[in-house]
Order: structure tokens, then sequence, then C-alpha cells
């Protein structure tokens, strides 16, 4: 039984060497580069085409086909989006602070103008400003108009009622 059990194990560790030892397989063939500098000067040689000419130089002298963009009413890629951030056009300044949540962080309850509340963190955006700082009765925003404009401070006090 143990020479059977020796005799497989030693077969199966043969089958599984010679398995790896086959060659890779060679890397695909590199695509053909296109023509350079030499390729615009080709189409002047043929002066005198013969039958046989004609069918040679052609393959010769073929470009690659460049590819070019037309817009056709589409909008340009390259143009920045002037587009409201957050949700319809929220902004800091419409937003009211109803309260603060003191734990291991510091949370900022913020509710919108159409009653949707928002838990906020310092480095967290709302609209069109960056959080700031939590402090004991008031939050402080970073607003940014527009890109290149400086930003503005705002700050929102806990609401009283």
């Amino acid at each position: 039984m143990q020479a059977l059990r020796a005799l497989l194990g030693s077969a199966g560790l043969a089958l599984l060497l010679a398995a790896c030892g086959g060659s890779p397989t060679p890397p695909p063939a590199a695509p053909p580069k296109p023509p350079t500098a030499a390729a615009p000067a080709a189409p002047a040689k043929p002066a005198a085409p013969g039958p046989g000419a004609a069918g040679a130089a052609a393959p010769a002298t073929a470009q690659p086909e460049v590819p070019t963009y037309e817009a056709k009413g589409r909008r340009d890629p390259f143009e920045t989006l002037e587009v409201r951030e957050g949700a319809g056009g929220l902004t800091v300044a419409s937003t009211k602070l109803t309260g603060i949540v003191r734990g291991r962080t510091t949370l900022a309850l913020i509710e919108a103008p159409d009653g949707i509340g928002y838990i906020l963190k310092p480095g967290d955006t709302l609209g069109d400003g960056r959080l700031l700082e939590i402090g004991s009765d008031s939050v402080v925003f970073a607003v940014t108009p527009k890109p290149g404009v400086p930003t503005n401070r705002v700050v929102l006090k806990l609401a009283t009622n």
C-alpha cells in the first residue's frame, strides 16, 4: 500500500514538473510604426508609373488616417461649466444651524429651507461652502462664490426658538 502511494506521488510530481517546464509564449508583435518625415518625399519619386509599380507603391505610401473631432452642435469639452453645487442650488446663507452634537467628534445639525436636515463635521461641504469649525453655539463656513475669487467666511449662530 505504501509502495503504491509512493509510486502515485512520484508520478504526480513528475507530471507537475513536466507541465511547468514549457517555454513561455512569445510576446505579440509590435504594431508597425507610422512613417516618419521621409514619407512626404515618397509620392514625388514615381515619375513614370508602370503597370507593376502602382500596385507596389500604394501600400508603402499609405499613411494612417488621423482622427479629427467635429463638434456638430456639441458643447466644448474643455469649457468649464458653471453649475451651482449642492441640492438645487443650496447656499450656506439660506440654511440655519439647528443643533450641535458633542461626543468623540463634534457634529453640526444644519437645516435647509426645504426642511431637509444635514449632519456635518469639519471639512464637509454643503452647497457652496465647506465647514471649517464648529464652536459652542455657532459654525463657520468658507464660501467660494466663483472659482478664482477669494473665499468668504459665513458664521451661522444656533437658532434659539
